[in-house]
């Protein structure tokens, strides 16, 4: 396996963009993104339950209309005092269209009562590629941690405000950029995936 010339983001989300840009900036390939991109754009769904089939799916349909390779990904976050929710459905927590502060809110909710040291948490992520030609890559990354009940930080997004990476004091929203991209779920994802092409 080889890196592609061209590689597009199977995303139109701008806070995962700005992300990936940090986080594979060394990739030896030429991005092309919803935002560079002139003529139409997919659109991409999360139909199954679980990570790896979300991001391969997204990856395959943004390959196929481009006509070029695409990568994607699928994360969540997974409370063990919660029977590992909301898990691949975190992005639909609060409902069908749920911002980030719905479903931050909901998830506080639903911690609220839970003992300090029961609410461990984890961070995961799949990252996938996938060529026109049905070729396909995948791999994962965790980041485990703790939940607090009240939102700290303003960096981040998502559940980001209460999740205290293992470790650390400080939640994944008050971490800076790249201290952030270093432990994150994401970016390890997306660095065993590096690894895979370059070993190809």
């Amino acid at each position: 396996m080889i890196f592609p010339e061209r590689l597009a983001i199977a995303s139109k989300n701008a806070h995962k963009l700005r992300e990936l840009g940090r986080i594979c900036a060394d990739w030896p390939v030429d991005w092309v993104t919803v935002e560079t991109h002139e003529g139409p754009w997919p659109d991409v769904e999360e139909p199954h339950d679980a990570y790896r089939e979300n991001a391969l799916a997204k990856a395959r349909v943004v390959a196929a209309s481009l006509g070029i390779p695409a990568i994607a990904d699928d994360s969540g976050i997974e409370v063990d005092a919660l029977d590992n929710a909301p898990g691949p459905r975190s992005a639909r927590f609060a409902g069908e269209g749920a911002t980030d502060a719905e479903n931050l809110a909901k998830l506080i909710g639903a911690i609220v009562a839970v003992e300090p040291a029961r609410r461990t948490a984890r961070y995961w992520c799949v990252a996938a590629i996938a060529w026109p030609d049905g070729t396909e890559l995948a791999a994962d990354g965790a980041c485990e941690g703790t939940l607090v009940t009240v939102p700290r930080g303003s960096g981040g997004f998502g559940y980001d405000p209460v999740f205290v990476p293992e470790g650390m004091a400080r939640t994944m929203a008050e971490l800076a950029d790249e201290e952030k991209d270093a432990i994150s779920h994401r970016g390890r994802a997306f660095r065993a995936l590096r690894e895979l092409l370059a070993d190809g």
